[in-house]
């Protein structure tokens, strides 16, 4: 028996370190716009193995796993200390979902877990599920995360176990060590992805929402939406507005969430979030651009057609198939940005770009007119283009 687990042990730690350690690269050619990376950075085989195996071989003979991890998806992002660190939405075989922090030293590889998950605080009304946290370095010098908490809906009829209730936890922290739990965010509606702003609008903090009449169906939920909070440790939404709104026949017509807070730049706020429509395969995740006045971070000023980035490959499959969902993204001192994004609930991926080129992206790529006449006229204009150059240049 001893003989079985020290073998077992040896490969299960050989497999680990070999995956951990493993070089990433990017993908080419691309399409000008980003480069993603070959493999996943964050997977279920990338959390440390005294976490899923017990490690003695007493009480553990055979070096079977006893605590199963499913996946790990929807990591909010942020530079910390020189290093890139994940707050990555571990799930186990059970099926609850915890926070865990993976950092990296370049970004693209190498991201290893620290020793424990965080211990998220609880209030009053404990959580059953928690995930999706967006992290926030406000300029009131907290780290703020804002997360998906999920309750049993108490007033599902009898023999209902399905339906659920959400709502916006907030946590802060100095260290990612000792976290201090808010009261989660009051709203007359569900809320399932809040955003907090990294600065001060008119004084107030300001957040990103999706106000939705149940848990997975927006119902009247126009968009995403914008609210300004006066206190954050008592949070509360009196007055909302949509400042991006879903649309029939196009990849943002079922539901729209923000993903990470956007990014400040010379041009205005540039921001990532997901779009979602039905097809025959069920519901379809994909990521767009939009961009916002500097001054005014609700005013939209360019919102290019279409799918920023979309499934593609393996990424489509997975627990939930024909996904990508993006809650963190990091911009270094030069002006490089790592795109963290999930593919179909199951792994995390990374790609790359510049500022440079996502505002040229945002700014120059021509917005939806949704109706087929009008892409037929935006393609021809580009062709009419293309060809005349060819002319000139013959």
């Amino acid at each position: 028996m001893e003989t079985i687990f020290n073998k077992r042990k040896k490969e299960v730690i050989d497999a680990y370190v070999q995956l951990v350690n493993r070089k990433n690269e990017p993908v080419l050619p691309s399409n000008g716009v980003f480069e993603r990376y070959k493999y996943p950075i964050i997977t279920a085989d990338h959390t440390p193995v005294f976490w899923r195996y017990d490690l003695c071989s007493k009480s553990n003979p055979y070096f079977m796993e006893r605590f199963g991890i499913n996946c790990t998806f929807n990591a909010g992002a942020i530079k910390w200390n020189g290093k890139y660190m994940l707050v990555v939405r571990v799930e186990g075989y059970d099926r609850k979902s915890f926070f865990a922090i993976a950092e990296s030293p370049n970004g693209v590889d190498q991201f290893k877990f620290w020793d424990y998950p965080i211990s998220l605080p609880e209030n009053e009304n404990p959580d059953v599920n928690v995930y999706d946290m967006r992290l926030t370095a406000h300029e009131d010098g907290w780290i703020y995360g804002v997360f998906c908490t999920e309750r049993k809906d108490p007033n599902a009829e009898l023999g209902d176990l399905s339906s659920a209730v959400a709502a916006a936890g907030i946590v802060r922290t100095k260290d990612f060590v000792k976290w201090d739990r808010l009261p989660d965010l009051k709203s007359s509606s569900q809320q399932r992805n809040v955003v907090l702003h990294p600065e001060f609008v008119n004084g107030k903090y300001a957040l990103y929402t999706r106000p939705q009449d149940g848990f997975i169906d927006t119902g009247s939920g126009g968009g995403i939406g914008w609210a300004l909070i006066d206190d954050i440790t008592n949070a509360e939404i009196k007055e909302e507005k949509i400042i991006n709104l879903r649309y029939y026949h196009t990849i943002k017509e079922a539901k729209n969430g923000e993903g990470p807070h956007p990014i400040k730049t010379e041009k205005g706020w540039l921001h990532l979030a997901h779009g979602v429509r039905n097809c025959a395969a069920g519901l379809r995740y994909v990521l767009y651009l939009y961009l916002t006045d500097l001054d005014d971070p609700s005013k939209l000023i360019a919102e290019p057609a279409g799918y920023f980035m979309a499934p593609s490959k393996i990424e489509r499959v997975g627990d939930v198939s024909n996904v990508l969902f993006s809650n963190g993204w990091i911009v270094d001192e030069k002006g490089k940005v790592f795109i963290y994004y999930a593919s179909s609930d199951t792994r995390m991926h990374v790609a790359t770009s510049t500022i440079e080129r996502l505002l040229d992206y945002c700014i120059k790529t021509g917005e939806d007119g949704y109706r087929s006449k009008t892409s037929v006229y935006r393609l021809s204009k580009i062709i009419e283009k293309n060809l005349n150059i060819e002319k000139e240049n013959k």
